[in-house]
């Protein structure tokens, strides 16, 4: 399982830079929407991260500056894969949403979420790029594996 894993967090990693650098090519075209999103898509994988790790969590919709994301991202995946490698995936870990509430997951069932989350949000942003006359990436996970 754990294999499996950092091969999702691999295509994870893959594909929110080729996101960012399709942005930073294009960043005239680009709106405020889609800085946003590629911004909260990384912010989420630290903070999965982060609650696992019990470090500092990066507020949800902080915007980071743009010199920042590809090393944001590369970070996020260094962490994920440490993750990974280091710990129980079905240890169950305790922390606090956003908004104070408590929860309870297993370390898999979290990691998992941050990989799907990034995916939703890339198709987000494919969506918004379109939208703004530039080409959309093929960001499916087959088409990593191709």
């Amino acid at each position: 399982m754990k294999e499996k894993l950092i091969d999702l967090f691999e295509y994870t990693n893959h594909f929110n830079k080729e996101v960012i650098d399709a942005i930073s090519e294009n960043i005239t075209k680009v709106d405020d929407k889609t800085i946003s999103l590629i911004n909260h898509t990384l912010n989420a994988q630290q903070i999965w991260n982060a609650r696992v790790l019990g470090e500092k969590q990066f507020g949800a919709w902080q915007i980071n500056p743009f010199e920042d994301l590809v090393e944001i991202n590369h970070q996020n995946y260094l962490k994920s894969i440490d993750i990974i490698q280091k710990f129980d995936l079905d240890k169950r870990t305790e922390y606090q949403n956003s908004g104070g509430t408590k929860f309870e997951n297993s370390i898999f069932e979290m990691l998992f979420h941050a990989i799907n989350h990034s995916t939703y949000h890339r198709g987000q942003i494919n969506s918004l790029l379109k939208q703004n006359g530039i080409k959309p990436l093929l960001t499916d996970y087959i088409f990593y594996k191709r």
